[in-house]
């Protein structure tokens, strides 16, 4: 197989600034920029980007802090990070216990990052330029 072959098998590793936190996922990610004003503060740019997995393949070594936070839906989402260098590493949802999101800054090799998708664009900004050939959703895609 060619290089791009081994690389979509290829764990997903990854973790905090400071390294107290190292993440490794098997599996194919789902990738999407979101502009909701939770992602928006939290990045403390325009918009959040993330790698969804299967919690299945997800091995994490090291203690995050967590805060618990209402999501637009009603659900709750935790939002995990360094207690020593404070970066935001990955974050679950009590709705969604099987998924295990990732920040694309924390990735050892954040060029594997590829948003397929742009949600809660209703929440954009003019000033946060995202890729213009992915589709964007007002807020989640239909399922």
């Amino acid at each position: 197989m060619g290089e791009v072959g081994n690389e979509a098998q290829k764990a997903y590793t990854g973790g905090c600034a400071c390294g107290a936190i190292r993440y490794e996922i098997s599996g194919e990610p789902f990738m999407n920029d979101c502009q909701c004003l939770d992602c928006q503060r939290e990045s403390g740019t325009g918009h959040g980007s993330h790698l969804t997995f299967p919690r299945a393949g997800v091995k994490v070594t090291g203690e995050a802090k967590h805060w618990d936070m209402r999501a637009d839906s009603g659900n709750m989402k935790t939002r995990s990070f360094c207690p020593t260098c404070g970066s935001p590493v990955y974050m679950t949802f009590a709705a969604m216990p099987d998924l295990f999101t990732v920040r694309a800054a924390s990735l050892d090799e954040p060029s594997r990052y590829k948003p397929q998708l742009v949600t809660y664009n209703v929440r954009g900004h003019a000033w946060d330029h995202l890729d213009p050939s992915i589709p964007k959703f007002e807020k989640m895609p239909p399922r």
